[in-house]
């Protein structure tokens, strides 16, 4: 339960964060007509309903499996992970296709060192939103806040590389490469999503691979096999195969084994099962469930 709630407060947060700076990113553009300005509002005001959504949705996830839901419904996180990237993908390409017009009908002249101060104040403010959600997430587990933490970090970076971008414009006007000028704000969007479509294209994929029940990545599969082959080993379990999958923030691992010898002590299977549980709970997979099943 305190899981549950410190998941909902970081989510609320986060809404009321994402809200205050979708308003002040909106009345900012129209002030300065930056197209950057206004791909900030539309991209917030995108994330807004996706947490919207997740705060009602929240208790699902913690919902314990039944015969009915064998997988409980933490693949319903999966599939809003899924639904949020491509939104994010389609508000990208929206904004994109203006930009580019925007290009090719002679630029948008705008004033560099007011948007320059304006996206390092809001870089400072995204800095401590982003560290009070950290600071609440120590022990939380959820693919959705670890997403949420994501934007944030991109926020600032974006922020402050868009305040030195427009701060170093300021001083094109006075070089030769001036007739950049009218094209910068432009140009700096561009930018901004040649960088940010590569990690929505990565959660949108991670999403879908968790919706099919694809295997986690190598590494994670190698960390859970460490742990489990040297619990395994001191009761003389061999190991033939692993089926690890992942449902929204649940691992679910199952390792089929033999044994030398002809017959199986139950309490060193309750014993084995028990500790790697134990062992997997203590370290980055304190969501999961393991069970052993024993070849013939």
């Amino acid at each position: 339960m305190i899981s549950q709630k410190t998941e909902r407060n970081i989510l609320l947060l986060s809404f009321i964060a994402g809200l205050a700076f979708a308003i002040i990113e909106l009345i900012f553009s129209i002030y300065s007509h930056s197209q950057s300005a206004l791909m900030d509002a539309v991209y917030d005001a995108s994330e807004l309903i996706f947490i919207a959504l997740l705060l009602f949705l929240t208790p699902l996830f913690r919902k314990p499996i039944s015969e009915k839901h064998p997988y409980g419904f933490f693949q319903v996180e999966s599939v809003f992970l899924i639904i949020k990237g491509f939104m994010m993908i389609a508000v990208t390409v929206s904004v994109s296709a203006t930009v580019f017009e925007s290009l090719f009908s002679g630029g948008n002249i705008v004033n560099g060192a007011e948007i320059a101060l304006f996206q390092f104040a809001l870089g400072i403010l995204s800095i401590i939103v982003f560290y009070i959600m950290k600071r609440m997430n120590r022990k939380v587990s959820s693919p959705t806040v670890d997403s949420e933490l994501l934007g944030w970090k991109l926020d600032f970076a974006y922020s402050f590389g868009m305040a030195g971008a427009f701060w170093i414009s300021t001083f094109l006007e006075k070089t030769s490469l001036a007739f950049i000028a009218p094209y910068f704000d432009s140009i700096m969007v561009a930018v901004v999503v040649l960088f940010m479509i590569p990690e929505t294209i990565k959660m949108l994929w991670d999403a879908i691979k968790d919706v099919f029940l694809f295997s986690p990545d190598e590494e994670t599969v190698d960390e859970i096999k460490e742990i489990c082959n040297k619990i395994m080993g001191e009761k003389n379990f061999i190991p033939s195969f692993f089926d690890i999958t992942r449902t929204g923030r649940h691992l679910w691992i199952a390792i089929y084994f033999t044994i030398p010898n002809d017959a199986l002590y139950v309490n060193d299977l309750k014993s084995v099962s028990d500790k790697i549980n134990a062992e997997l709970a203590l370290s980055s997979f304190n969501e999961c469930t393991c069970e052993l099943i024993l070849k013939p």
